[in-house]
């Protein structure tokens, strides 16, 4: 070999990130995938409680990735640099500070808390540690959503006292969890930091919407669009939160399947968030309602219309006077992200303070929705 290619060789030897997956579910292992597409990087190991699902990661993801019972042995390996946590919420945080510890970046599925105490002690334990934290709010690496970032920050909309976000999904099908063979599973892992219970399959396949494991609607749903809003107005922190919340159609589920909040924030202006679990036309999505033009922005991309060209209180809309469909996928640019940075050590555009930020207001919605009163930040 000549010493050209000798060294070029070096290089890309040195440059190789080597990743693990410790939770593989469908989500956990899209992520991973993305990740594993990315240049030079190698997924290493996949960790599972439940042996079907690790057996499934380790054949999808390539030879050389060697399935973990305990998430540790994967934390224990000096060969690998980062760690995609894709658990049920209850683990995030105490997975991410072991992690850390254990000198590993982090790409974590948000919420990155299940509770709202969690916040601070996550922030010192990532920020002393010096390691490259990356939250699933895949927002802030998606073009559109970057765009439309600009055109607030341009005054182009004038002064924004109100924005309305929603999003509806569909779980009248959820009844049914599916066969889970417990005999394949380790159900006290699974349970981790949380109270000792019988194994109940609704709780491990549908754990977002039971209050030991995940936090509903709001920290599934809310905390992707208050991101957005908190990004987008430099905003970290709301005022006072208000919320309700109520089961009509799924009553096997412990969270509410309808909720609505109202988020009022310093900077004056408020946020009303509303979604139901019952039908998902619409999907999700944000209106920033200016004084002289309003933004509405999806996953499909976003428009701006202008106001004063359509007479008082008609309902159609006015031609956009501008517009920009999504290109991409906002998942693979904010993993791919992440690992730029896990090689230049910079701060990754989902970054930990942020996740925390987003994860917060949507746990004082639960706060106020379960108390019943105004929570005031």
């Amino acid at each position: 070999m000549k010493r050209r290619d000798f060294l070029q060789a070096g290089a890309a030897a040195n440059d190789r990130v080597r990743v693990a997956l410790i939770g593989a579910g469908g989500r956990g292992r899209s992520v991973t995938r993305y990740a594993s597409r990315t240049a030079n990087v190698e997924v290493a190991a996949v960790s599972d409680v439940y042996v079907p699902r690790r057996e499934q990661a380790a054949q999808e993801l390539g030879a050389a990735a060697k399935p973990a019972k305990d998430y540790r042995e994967i934390l224990d390996r000096k060969d690998i640099d980062g760690v995609i946590i894709a658990t049920p919420d209850h683990w995030h945080t105490p997975m991410i500070l072991e992690a850390v510890s254990a000198g590993k970046d982090v790409y974590c599925e948000k919420p990155v808390t299940q509770r709202l105490e969690e916040g601070d002690q996550l922030i010192a334990g990532v920020e002393n540690s010096k390691q490259i934290v990356a939250t699933g709010t895949q927002q802030r690496s998606w073009d559109h959503y970057l765009a439309a970032k600009d055109v607030v920050a341009s005054g182009e909309l004038g002064q924004i006292p109100f924005v309305e976000t929603w999003w509806y999904q569909n779980y009248l099908t959820s009844k049914d969890p599916g066969e889970v063979d417990v005999s394949q599973l380790d159900w006290e892992q699974w349970l981790g930091p949380r109270p000792k219970q019988p194994f109940d399959a609704m709780k491990f396949r549908r754990w977002r919407f039971f209050w030991d494991f995940g936090g509903g609607i709001f920290t599934d749903l809310l905390t992707h669009w208050i991101d957005v809003v908190q990004w987008f107005m430099d905003s970290p922190r709301p005022q006072r939160v208000q919320a309700s919340g109520s089961t009509h159609a799924t009553p096997w589920l412990e969270s509410p399947d309808t909720v609505t909040a109202t988020i009022v924030y310093p900077q004056n202006y408020t946020v009303l968030y509303h979604s139901s679990m019952i039908g998902h036309l619409e999907g999700g999505g944000i209106i920033f309602r200016g004084s002289k033009a309003m933004l509405k922005l999806t996953r499909d991309g976003f428009a701006v219309y202008p106001e004063g060209v359509v007479r008082a209180e008609f309902t159609n809309l006015p031609d956009p006077v501008r517009k920009m469909e999504q290109t991409g996928d906002g998942t693979k640019t904010n993993v791919e992200n992440w690992i730029e940075c896990i090689r230049t050590r910079k701060t990754p555009n989902a970054d930990v303070r942020a996740g925390v930020e987003a994860a917060r207001t949507s746990h004082l919605a639960n706060i106020a929705m379960r108390q019943e009163k105004i929570v005031r930040s």
